[in-house]
């Protein structure tokens, strides 16, 4: 069999575990969903001095520096797939970590959340097209029952929340990026595994942003408050959420991964119930529920 890696056309692989998760699997996601459950607002605390593009660029070269300092990310790339690891730079990282703060200046970062959460349907649609099949019905339904849940949850942020139709339609660009590079990633993980590919793409990603980064910077101001929450926001947000999601769709496969992305506005609900005093509306509550069942269905075994 050809390695898709080799393929002239960009192209992606089932994952190595085609079987019911297990608890390695399921940590991933629980890490993945933990750290980027706290990037939205690490973001908006970024934003309240600092202009999109320095957000960006914090937040991308501090991962890529953090990623810096392992030697095992280091291990060399064959010339033939740098160019697949540029490309998963550009349109996983630099292209829609640019968007997103853009999006937060029109839209709220609850319903920048709930919009990253269709991530598993994109994920799922660039799936079909690139292997010309669609995933198991299992994961289908796994999938739309996570997305009722999302809308769920969702719903009681949404009510008072100010959108426009620009913020929304940035922020659904970027998502489908996300559900691309998720398929994309998964035979260069494979194959290298996921710190030399994720540090070479953060390198890529950091080199795109640094124009618009320094030109933002003039336009900023100053605060500790801001400065602080990038460290956190790059090194785990960044360098290690992107990390364990590159090693889960490597194992699962893009579809059945990206289902993580369902657990970000729950964990971002549970943090403000335990540290803001706020309230759960008893319709998040039935989306949350639909949220595990989802999850739960979508991490079933694959049938080959």
């Amino acid at each position: 069999m050809a390695n898709p890696t080799r393929s002239a056309l960009p192209s992606t692989a089932r994952g190595t575990n085609l079987g019911a998760f297990g608890s390695t699997e399921w940590g991933l996601l629980v890490g993945v969903a933990i750290i980027w459950g706290s990037s939205f607002f690490l973001m908006a605390v970024g934003l309240e001095a600092f202009e999109p593009g320095v957000v960006t660029l914090a937040r991308v070269g501090l991962g890529a520096a953090a990623l810096a300092l392992i030697k095992r990310a280091r291990t060399p790339i064959e010339r033939g797939d740098m160019w697949r690891v540029a490309v998963l730079g550009m349109i996983w990282v630099a292209i829609p970590l640019t968007l997103f703060p853009i999006a937060q200046l029109w839209i709220d970062s609850s319903v920048t959340a709930m919009l990253n959460a269709a991530m598993p349907v994109a994920a799922a649609f660039w799936a079909t097209v690139l292997m010309r099949k669609a995933p198991g019905t299992i994961q289908l339904v796994g999938i739309l029952v996570g997305l009722l849940g999302i809308i769920a949850v969702s719903l009681p942020e949404l009510r008072g929340s100010s959108a426009t139709a620009t913020g929304v339609a940035l922020s659904l660009v970027a998502v489908a990026l996300y559900g691309l590079s998720a398929n994309l990633a998964v035979p260069l993980q494979q194959k290298y595994g996921a710190l030399p590919v994720l540090f070479r793409a953060l390198l890529v990603a950091t080199v795109a942003v640094l124009p618009m980064g320094i030109y933002q910077l003039g336009e900023s101001t100053w605060s500790w408050k801001a400065a602080l929450a990038m460290v956190p926001l790059g090194v785990l947000s960044t360098g290690l959420a992107f990390v364990l999601m590159s090693i889960l769709v490597g194992r699962v496969g893009a579809p059945r991964g990206a289902i993580s992305i369902y657990f970000v506005p729950v964990v971002a609900i549970i943090l403000g119930v335990l540290f803001l005093d706020e309230v759960i509306e008893p319709i998040a509550l039935v989306g949350v529920v639909l949220v595990l069942a989802g999850a739960w269905i979508a991490s079933r075994a694959e049938r080959a």
